[in-house]
């Protein structure tokens, strides 16, 4: 049996249109007029957990006052538990997934937990829309909750246009 590549490239042109019109219908009932395409997944074993940035300034670089308001939202937002979380156990692999628009500007993912108090999810400057997966006890702190920062910064001009926090929930601690 043989695989017909007109099929294949029909399938194909099948997905990725369904896939733009899925895009375009979740837009049009937000009320938006073009899809929403700043969500950052954290994959934590069989548990994922998506979220809109928690800073973004309409597509402008954050200036350093911008950024400091943003940590202190995070710190507030993780002190009241309202930051998007996942549960997580040390025996799982962690991962960080970007949309495309995100890749194509440049980020990196970290934990504040780790061998030496920070641990690296995806390495500055990341192109690619997905992290790998690491095995979470390289990233987790001890204790019961661990912070994930993801930062969209332009690789040329080192500007940060994006911040994403979430928090991981160590089910084992």
């Amino acid at each position: 049996m043989s695989i017909n590549s007109r099929a294949v490239a029909a399938a194909g042109a099948v997905v990725v249109v369904s896939a733009g019109l899925v895009g375009w219908g979740v837009a049009t009932a937000a009320g938006e007029d073009k899809p929403v395409n700043r969500m950052v997944t954290v994959v934590a074993g069989s548990n994922t957990v998506h979220a809109e940035p928690t800073c973004w300034n309409d597509g402008k670089p954050l200036d350093g006052a911008a950024q400091q308001r943003c940590q202190a939202r995070a710190a507030k937002l993780e002190k009241d538990g309202k930051l998007d979380s996942v549960e997580v156990t040390s025996g799982s692999r962690i991962g960080v997934g970007v949309d495309p628009s995100i890749a194509d500007k440049g980020w990196f993912a970290f934990t504040d937990g780790g061998a030496q108090g920070q641990a690296t999810l995806a390495s500055a400057r990341r192109t690619g829309t997905f992290s790998g997966l690491v095995p979470a006890s390289t990233v987790l702190k001890s204790t019961g909750k661990t912070l994930v920062t993801v930062v969209e910064a332009d690789t040329k001009n080192q500007e940060i246009y994006g911040v994403w926090y979430f928090t991981l929930k160590n089910k084992d601690a």
